[in-house]
């Protein structure tokens, strides 16, 4: 098991709540459409979406994992928050 942190901040002409929306609301939608090379498909293991959700992330083909589990510990939206373990 591994544990990492990431955090990144830039700059867009679009608005940080579409962005949020797109990215962490509607990632699970957008990214294997968008780069189906790396995610293949994202799944919903055990909740409802929200803080204590368990995902299943499966990854492309040719990556060197197969896929990953990830639970979301905290979803903000009016501070664009997201935080998983």
């Amino acid at each position: 098991m591994g544990c990492f942190t990431y955090e990144t901040e830039s700059t867009s002409v679009i608005p940080p709540a579409k962005l949020f929306k797109a990215f962490i609301l509607d990632g699970d939608n957008l990214i294997p459409k968008v780069a189906p090379q790396a995610i293949q498909k994202a799944e919903i293991i055990e909740g409802d979406g929200g803080a204590g959700t368990i995902k299943k992330i499966t990854f492309g083909e040719g990556s060197q994992f197969k896929y990953v589990k990830h639970k979301i510990d905290e979803i903000d939206q009016a501070n664009y928050k997201y935080a998983t373990a």
